[in-house]
């Protein structure tokens, strides 16, 4: 299944919003920008026209003529980018940045001082923005009609758009970092709560809590009263199945004990052979039930429960020790005092006493029992000087009636079981070549 994250999809998707929406105020800005360059050329041609018509005079010819020539320079630069034109007498008018080229105003009827604002092809095929006037010249002047026009280059209003969206960007782009860091702030608080989710259900896990309990926020609530509630469930089923098992196991004991009590009839009768047989049966079903009634409490009790590995160990090194191969063998225990695991006493004896028995038919002269904590585990070994077991061969050895010595007695179920029971504690347990000798190793969960 493919995985993903959560804070890296709604930082990726906040992140591309965010630049989104700079790049849309961006081109909103840029163009109310134009929009006020433009506003604003327009209002300097109309005083650059109201300049043009105050100059108008007549010579002494009768001929209409520009006394006073208006002040911007651009009007005395060819293609100077600002331009005036006057049509006056079926005479044309024009500012030398004109040159021979002409502002081709359309045909259009204004009234006395009426403006009209048009968008025109300039001179060098300049796009202009022009502001055209029709005036009646005073009394003394004639009273002629006259229709004025003053024209600017577009490129220059572009060019200080352009210039002003250049200077933008550079701040754009500080606060959308700004914007994307206040966005990851806000993620990272906003996931926090999912942070405390996931230390109380490892805390669930471990042991330590048995509810995710209340304090969430309210989009969490739901998810955590659903969470409670399935491990509630989880609970009495556990519970109910626990019960059926020890009920089951417990049901077996009186048939067995029957059985028993039939093969020493058998005993009494000369029958050893038969005796033996069902004895050696019952042995391995008593064997069984005992390890299910031992599941049974692990699973119902692993929550709540301890146990110190260094008591457990001595007492079942001393019960070894009253048996004929562990009274010969030197024992060695290397185990804190407190070191504790999540287990009963009675799980751990059952794990410690199948693996020590089974060392002590195998080894020479010496067993070693140790114990160390690492992170949220311990780890116990079991280390023996015996033959060991060829290591082609140690994975098969935790399968029920493996043997490594197919002439010893033993049904060959101790480290099958000690496996299982190792496993319904939440641990593990391996076996590797020791030096010499077998090295049993099982992690078990830290209290």
């Amino acid at each position: 299944m493919r995985s993903y994250s959560l804070r890296r999809r709604l930082l990726a998707t906040g992140a591309v919003a965010v630049v989104v929406a700079l790049a849309i105020a961006a081109v909103g800005i840029s163009l109310l920008f134009s929009a006020h360059v433009e506003r604003r050329a327009l209002a300097e041609l109309s005083v650059q026209l109201d300049q043009v018509l105050s100059g108008v005079e007549r010579d002494s010819d009768g001929k209409i003529f520009l006394s006073n020539q208006p002040a911007d320079p651009r009007f005395n630069r060819p293609l100077g980018g600002l331009y005036w034109q006057i049509a006056v007498e079926g005479r044309l008018l024009r500012s030398r940045s004109l040159w021979d080229h002409e502002i081709p105003l359309p045909v259009d009827e204004l009234a006395d001082g009426g403006e009209h604002v048009h968008m025109l092809e300039g001179p060098a095929e300049q796009s202009i923005l022009t502001v055209e006037r029709s005036v009646v010249l005073p009394a003394r002047l004639g009273e002629t009609p006259m229709r004025a026009a003053v024209a600017v280059d577009r490129a220059d209003l572009q060019a200080a758009s352009h210039e002003f969206a250049s200077d933008l960007l550079p701040y754009l782009v500080v606060l959308a970092a700004v914007l994307i860091l206040a966005m990851a702030v806000q993620v990272a608080i906003g996931l926090r709560p999912l942070a405390r989710v996931e230390t109380q259900v490892a805390n669930i896990r471990s042991g330590s809590s048995k509810r995710l309990g209340e304090g969430f926020p309210t989009e969490v609530i739901p998810l955590a009263k659903e969470v409670d509630a399935l491990l509630a469930e989880r609970e009495d089923e556990v519970a109910r199945a626990g019960m059926r098992a020890a009920d089951l196991a417990h049901g077996f004991k009186t048939p067995l004990q029957a059985m028993l009590g039939e093969a020493g009839r058998l005993r009494d009768d000369g029958q050893v052979k038969h005796a033996e047989a069902i004895e050696e049966t019952v042995e391995t079903m008593r064997g069984h039930v005992d390890r299910e009634l031992t599941r049974a409490r692990a699973s119902l009790h692993r929550e709540s429960a301890r146990c110190r590995v260094a008591g457990v160990a001595s007492s079942v090194i001393r019960v070894l020790n009253r048996t004929s191969p562990g009274n010969a063998l030197s024992w060695e225990l290397d185990v804190l005092p407190t070191l504790e695991v999540r287990a009963e006493a009675g799980e751990l004896t059952e794990i410690l006493g199948a693996l020590a028995e089974n060392a002590a038919r195998h080894a020479k002269s010496r067993i070693r029992i140790s114990a160390r904590e690492t992170g949220q585990i311990v780890e116990i070994r079991i280390d023996d000087d015996g033959p060991g077991i060829p290591p082609e061969r140690l994975a098969e050895m935790t399968r029920r009636g493996a043997r490594a010595d197919e002439t010893s007695t033993g049904s060959g179920f101790g480290l099958a079981i000690a496996s299982e029971l190792v496993e319904a504690l939440g641990g593990k347990l391996e076996l590797r070549p020791g030096n010499p000798g077998l090295s049993v190793q099982m992690a078990l969960p830290k209290v």
